[in-house]
């Protein structure tokens, strides 16, 4: 969408990252955690932003969140298919086979 967070004209990054002031943003408590300062939280803030992600983390991220199926490791689907009971990982494209 941008190339930086700064320049989505609805994120809250200049103000938490940046200390821009604005009447509509009010810290929330995961923000204040981040340091006892401003100054300290806008460092920490900005640190969020540098981490860079592998590709194939962000793609199993996309294919679940698209899909709407879990992703974690299969003691964690499990779990969840337990809580569910319900489909948590992709099914076989196509009609299943019809047996005669």
């Amino acid at each position: 969408m941008v190339l930086h967070p700064r320049h989505y004209p609805w994120s809250s990054y200049s103000i938490n990252a940046e200390g821009k002031q604005s009447d509509l943003i009010t810290p929330n408590e995961q923000y204040l955690r981040l340091g006892v300062t401003g100054d300290l939280r806008r460092d920490a803030y900005q640190g969020l932003f540098k981490a860079h992600m592998d590709t194939n983390v962000i793609d199993d991220i996309r294919s679940s969140t698209n899909g709407n199926y879990v992703l974690g490791n299969e003691r964690f689907k499990n779990e969840i298919l337990a809580i569910l009971n319900r489909r948590v990982v992709p099914g076989k494209a196509g009609r299943p086979v019809r047996l005669v």
